[in-house]
């Protein structure tokens, strides 16, 4: 559908990158920066719009509930919907310090809408659910 669909598959691939990255750094503002200015984040409980509210509700926790923690994600599906919004479904969760595979209880499985803007790529919208009923 795109116009170099390699290029844009390895780029839409790269935005949950982008997010283990800056979660492994600790760096809210990285991790709003990973979103359009109007984004959407979904996390159970939890509803954040816009990159500054994403900004501050990660920075407070990455000094609180997800201080020392990890991210990680597999993707299981990724597929483009339009020429400049692809829709990728991953499967991973939050590792605690000294821990290398995400327990089963804690397993999430993640929808990520990724739009193309003029910056690149960038997430519009994101919300995860356990792969487990509680």
């Amino acid at each position: 559908m795109t116009t170099n669909l390699e290029s844009d598959q390895a780029a839409v691939s790269a935005v949950p990158g982008q997010i283990v990255a800056a979660w492994a750094e600790q760096d809210g503002d990285a991790f709003a920066r990973t979103f359009t200015p109007d984004g959407t984040m979904i996390l159970p409980g939890v509803y954040r719009k816009g990159q500054d509210e994403i900004r501050t509700y990660m920075t407070a926790a990455f000094a609180g509930t997800l201080a020392h923690t990890r991210v990680t994600g597999a993707p299981i599906d990724l597929r483009f919907l339009t020429p400049d919004c692809a829709l990728v479904i991953t499967k991973g969760g939050v590792l605690a310090p000294g821990e290398t595979e995400v327990p089963a209880e804690r397993a999430i499985r993640a929808t990520w809408v990724v739009v193309r803007r003029d910056d690149g790529w960038r997430l519009a919208a994101y919300q995860n659910s356990p792969v487990t009923e509680p």
